[in-house]
């Protein structure tokens, strides 16, 4: 005997609870499976395989009935194992589904069986699990019927389970008949729901309460002051008085899927006046329905097809033309009704964003406002997402306006609903201190005062009333201070439970019977949810993790914002919404967590980076501007204006106007503030889109955490990078390259647009300026590319020293203008050399590369002086007897003569000897030269240095001058001498040609000292050979010699401090005294020459001597006098200067 059914005992809130949840499970996971069968690339593999093809067709052709012994299936018994492992997923969410079916269609009995009272302004969670429980059923079923292949999953794993275990699977035969008889879907669950319509139509029309108020145009809302805090100001602080505060918040799409999902399982009713109120409302708002995610449905050529399918069962052809009817209303008008309310909701929320951060106090009252007003607004981005990438078919010959669609100023609407949500979580103990006060204060005490009023209440539902009672009465403000942390989800179930209990048809206690009671329960209801639910709450109402799934649109309106400049500050949404995205998973679904998080951190990644990217953009166009208004500034351009001012002056008497030059600053004038320049747009683009990336510290997304300021400076270091070698303008291939002082000033140009966006946002610019500027002055930066250093290394050396040395006569360098001086300016010469090798543009260089700059341009230098040095030493090697007896016999005149004659040979040379060919003392010569010009620049540079770093740290520099002053000559002096090189000041001995000549590999490492030596004695009975050059003339208005000559003076210094450091006991001024010796005794030999030729530019040569002497730190004018007339030099420098200046 069946024992009776016990209402009460039924748990119907805890079910409904259970299966709502689970059937969101189901949902996804056939949504995935429909996604995974409808692309091909993710579909199994079995069921485009050409081998199981005759099989497929054997198994669907009588589906779900199969014949076992057919041939053709044995195809399928091969790779059984495969098949039943790859669909096993696919088959068992259909399983599940199917006991999904059977557990609602039993609840749904239950249900009828317990008569339960439906109305969903009062027993609210009862009636909106339900209605949500028959439209998450009845989406499943519609998308199990749209799953391509589902016949093909089932019967090919049923026939692969038979071979593989003897039998199919138990669920197939019940599932075959499931697919068979659910499509079309529809018209099944009619059938189905005919007994279940006598309590889904009651509780689908209670939503006639509440369904017209909320659907109005934008035009009734705003005359009706919705959602306006200052409508009536003296109610700003008062608590909006509603019946239905559930309802209030509730989704608008929500609804409309009950109604229209809801009317068609019960169509036998559209003939009531409110039910076809709300069907034609609900079928009027739009013409796309959502089924999941981006599953949706064209609902009126659905439902046209649905009527169609029950022809003759009361259901006549005016319902279809009606449905037509409003097909063609929601297609000609619903795009404009949504455009405008867009609008409204856009002035209202910014409306509602500036009260609320203005005065936080008033988000306690008002909390409500914010809940609805991010409800509506997702009920809106929704219907927009799905109408745009679902538009209507041609048949219906409806021209739909673009504009309704694509809203520029839809990320303003986005931006204020996520900053809504920020100002109730930041003010959230506001709103919870407001709540408990609210919950205790007063809730309470009406809740008491109701419970008292009940004239009959059975023990249980007394019980759980004293229960509301008294744990909404123990709250205090200071729990809140305390941070205690609050849990009233128990509150909640026991409140839905009792709606369960007090909605049945005999209940003791009945709920609509005590209407005030169950107003104030849902009222209380929604206070705890202030209190303990806040950020749930928040995600109910404004998730907008739909975006997942239209990523395409999410992409164009992310570009359509940043083409729009006014809406650039609202940028920022985009990336914040990414975090939305992990809201649209679900527990029963795991394997997609993975895919929607991986989705979620690359747009976000994606929209900071291009975000990034435009701001740089917009600061490099600010910074081109600057730098080249500080270009007009540089004193070259002064020229233009003194030239006018002449010319103006000439034509004084004369008619003829000159036109001026424009001046700088002239720019900055104008007329009125309504001219809008480029500058002004630009630094307007920048303040927005600094306003975005500075809006938050960081957006976490999934398990990341993304800084914006992060990415925008990540980016800004790059660009600035580039810049900076950019604006050197260098081009390899005609070895243009812009001077130093003007690359100078614009860096500093563009560095104080730089400092500039501190104003901006909340960065700190030093740190850019310390990431980028020391990468400058390496030879490459972090990336692998050539810097400011490396290039102007490679002028410096390549370009302009090339050209020094190659091109003899023609660049002089000058110690008394410390410069190098074109003297000759031939056809094709790009450059002068003083407009690049002048101190000033060198303390430019200094301070572009810095000491570490600086320091690589010597050890260039000094690599390409000491491979001068390995030429030497093999001609050295060459000429070592002759060498060796010239060292002994400085002061044996005859010997010294035919030595030297020997020595001045030319070279042997297998074609015919030419008189002009060049001998080994003309090598020596030549090489020790250049070494000179490249000792002269690194003179200058050093120098440079050292006045740029004096004027940057003098204590630090007076420091190292102490050190390197008082330090004594030990082995510790080297180390000292390379920091004060470093430091620009200096040396006696070099310790970077030091160095450079100790890695040199030699074949004779044990005779080094004695070929340098030997060396010095080369180069000292060469000198005289100057002299019969022309190119030898001394230039007193240089101070130099105009083939560079004197430059030998600091190469024999150098070199002799050098190599007998490295290479011997440390005797360099012995060792340069005996140079003295042997180069005064050739000069004086010159003295007893005849012809013209060997003496042509005698007295100019005799003036290195001096030279030599006055650059030495080992030699004096006393050591020079015992081995040269000081009366010769006299005489030889009065005899230069008169000849330079009869030229």
């Amino acid at each position: 005997m069946s024992r009776a059914m016990i209402p009460s005992q039924q748990k119907l809130a805890e079910k409904l609870t259970i299966l709502n949840d689970r059937g969101l499970g189901m949902l996804t996971r056939i949504y995935n499976i429909k996604k995974m069968l409808g692309n091909p690339e993710n579909k199994p593999t079995f069921l485009s395989d050409k081998s199981l093809e005759n099989a497929i067709k054997n198994v669907l052709r009588k589906f779900p009935q199969y014949d076992m012994k057919s041939n053709q299936l044995n195809s399928i018994n091969s790779m059984k194992a495969e098949i039943v492992k790859g669909l096993s997923l696919y088959y068992y969410t259909f399983v599940d589904i199917l006991d999904f079916k059977d557990h609602v269609v039993d609840l749904l009995t239950t249900i009828d069986a317990c008569q339960v009272y439906m109305d969903i302004t009062l027993n609210f969670d009862i009636t909106k699990n339900y209605l949500d429980l028959v439209t998450t059923y009845v989406s499943i079923m519609i998308l199990v019927s749209k799953v391509e292949d589902r016949k093909a999953v089932l019967s090919l794993f049923n026939v692969a389970h038979e071979f593989l275990h003897g039998k199919g699977d138990p669920s197939y035969p019940r599932l075959g008949q499931l697919v068979i008889d659910y499509d079309p879907p529809m018209k099944k669950m009619a059938e189905e729901f005919v007994p279940h319509s006598r309590f889904l139509k009651p509780a689908i029309l209670s939503l006639h309460k509440i369904y017209p108020k909320r659907n109005l145009p934008a035009s009734q809302m705003r005359s009706l002051q919705i959602l306006s805090l200052l409508s009536e100001p003296l109610k700003m602080s008062s608590v909006p008085t509603t019946d239905t505060i559930q309802c209030d918040y509730l989704s608008l799409d929500t609804m409309e899927r009950w109604l229209i999902f809801g009317l068609m399982l019960c169509y036998q009713h559209l003939s009531e006046a409110q039910v076809w109120d709300m069907w034609k409302i609900a079928l009027q708002s739009g013409y796309i329905i959502q089924l999941c995610r981006d599953e949706v449905l064209h609902i009126h050529s659905y439902v046209v097809s649905f009527f169609d399918s029950l022809k003759g069962h009361n259901i006549n052809h005016k319902r279809v033309t009606e449905v037509k009817e409003l097909q063609q209303h929601a297609l000609s008008n619903s795009p404009a009704t949504h455009r405008e309310m867009r609008k409204f909701l856009r002035s209202t929320l910014r409306e509602l964003t500036l009260i609320f951060t203005e005065q936080p106090g008033l988000l306690g009252p008002k909390a409500l406002y914010v809940v609805q007003a991010l409800s509506m607004t997702r009920d809106e981005v929704n219907w927009l997402l799905r109408h745009v990438l679902n538009p209507p078919s041609k048949r219906h010959n409806i021209k739909i306006s673009q504009e309704d669609f694509y809203d520029r100023q839809l990320p303003e609407l986005l931006f204020y609903t996520e900053e809504l949500k920020g100002l109730i979580k930041k003010y959230n103990q506001v709103i919870q201190r407001y709540y408990v006060q609210y919950l205790c204060g007063y809730d309470a005490v009406y809740l008491n005062q109701l419970i008292q009023n009940l004239s009959m209440c059975p023990e249980d539902e007394s019980v759980i009333l004293s229960s509301f009672y008294s744990g909404i009465s123990s709250l205090t403000v200071k729990q809140v201070e305390e941070n205690e942390i609050f849990d009233f989800r128990g509150l909640r179930l026991d409140w839905f439970r009792l709606q369960a209990y007090t909605s049945l048809s005999k209940a003791a206690l009945v709920l609509k019977d005590h209407q005030d009671l169950a107003i104030h329960m849902n009222t209380i209801n929604f206070h705890t949810k202030m209190v303990d639910y806040l950020d749930e709450l928040l995600i109910e109402t404004g998730d907008l993790s739909i975006y997942c799934f239209y990523t395409n649109l999410f992409e164009h309106q992310f570009k359509q914002c940043m083409e729009f400049p006014a809406q650039h500050r609202y940028s920022i949404i985009f990336p914040m919404i990414c975090a939305h995205f992990m809201n649209a998973t679900h527990d029963l679904c795991p394997e997609e967590r993975h895919s929607i998080g991986t989705t979620s951190v690359q747009y976000a990644h994606w929209f900071l980076r291009e975000m990034s990217e435009e701001i740089n953009q917009v600061i490099t166009a600010i910074c081109e501007e600057q730098c080249m208004l500080s270009y007009k500034l540089l004193p070259k351009h002064s020229a233009a204006t003194i030239l006018n001012t002449v010319q103006r002056k000439k034509n004084k008497d004369k008619k003829k106007t000159i036109q001026e030059p424009e001046k700088p600053g002239q720019e900055s004038i104008r007329k009125n503030r309504e001219n809008f320049t480029r500058m002004d747009k630009l630094h307007m683009a920048l303040t927005e889109l600094c306003y975005a990336i500075n809006y938050c510290n960081v957006i976490q997304v999934w398990e990341h955490g993304f800084v914006p300021r992060e990415f925008f400076l990540q980016q800004l270091e790059a660009r600035f990078n580039k810049a900076l070698v950019g604006m050197m303008m260098y081009n390899p291939e005609t070895n243009e390259i812009a001077k130093p002082s003007e690359l100078l000033n614009g860096v500093r140009a563009y560095m104080n647009v730089l400092q500039s966006i501190e104003n901006y946002v909340h960065v700190d610019m030093a740190r850019v300026f310390n990431n980028v500027l020391p990468q400058q002055t390496q030879p490459t930066d972090s990336t692998g590319e050539k810097t400011i250093t490396a290039n102007y290394t490679n002028w410096y050396l390549e370009v302009l020293l090339r050209r020094v040395t190659c091109n003899v006569g023609q660049i002089v360098f000058s110690p008394s203008q410390k410069a190098f001086v074109s003297i000759t300016h031939t056809e094709g010469q790009l450059f002068s050399a003083e407009e690049f090798a002048d101190l000033t543009e060198l303390r430019a260089l200094a301070e572009l590369i810095g000491p570490y700059g600086v320091k690589y341009m010597g050890e260039r230098l000094v690599l390409n002086i000491a491979s001068q040095v390995d030429e030497l030493k093999k001609l050295v090697i060459n000429n070592k007897e002759l060498l060796s007896q010239l060292r002994t016999s400085f002061d044996k005149p005859d010997v010294m003569r035919e030595l030297s004659k020997k020595l001045q040979k030319p070279l042997k040379s297998t074609s015919t000897s030419h008189k002009n060919a060049p001998s080994d003392v003309d090598i020596v010569l030549m090489r020790m030269t250049i070494i000179g010009v490249l000792l002269a620049f690194r003179s200058l540079i050093q120098e440079a240095l050292h006045d740029v770093l004096d004027d940057h740290v003098p204590f630090l520099m007076s420091s190292i001058r102490d050190i390197h002053h008082y330090v004594p000559n030990t082995k510790d002096a080297m180390v000292v001498n390379e920091l004060a090189s470093s430091a620009g000041l200096a040396c006696d001995i070099d310790p970077t040609l030091c160095n450079a000549l100790r890695t040199l590999k030699s074949e004779h490492a044990e005779d080094e000292y004695n070929l340098a030596c030997l060396l010095m004695v080369f180069v000292a009975v060469s000198i005289p050979k100057l002299a019969r050059m022309d190119s030898s003339v001394f230039k007193a208005s240089l101070e130099g010699h105009q083939n560079n000559s004197h430059c030998l003076a600091k190469a024999i210094n150098a070199l002799a401090g050098a190599m007998f450091t490295i290479y011997g006991p440390g005797d360099v001024e012995e060792r340069l005294k005996e140079f003295l010796a042997l180069a005064s005794s050739s000069l004086l030999r010159l003295g007893q020459e005849h012809d013209k030729d060997t003496i042509k530019n005698r007295e100019s040569v005799y003036l290195l001597l001096d030279q030599i002497v006055q650059e030495s730190p080992f030699l004096t004018m006393d050591l020079l006098e015992s081995c040269f007339p000081y009366a010769l030099l006299r005489n030889a420098y009065h005899s230069v200067y008169k000849a330079s200046a009869a030229d």
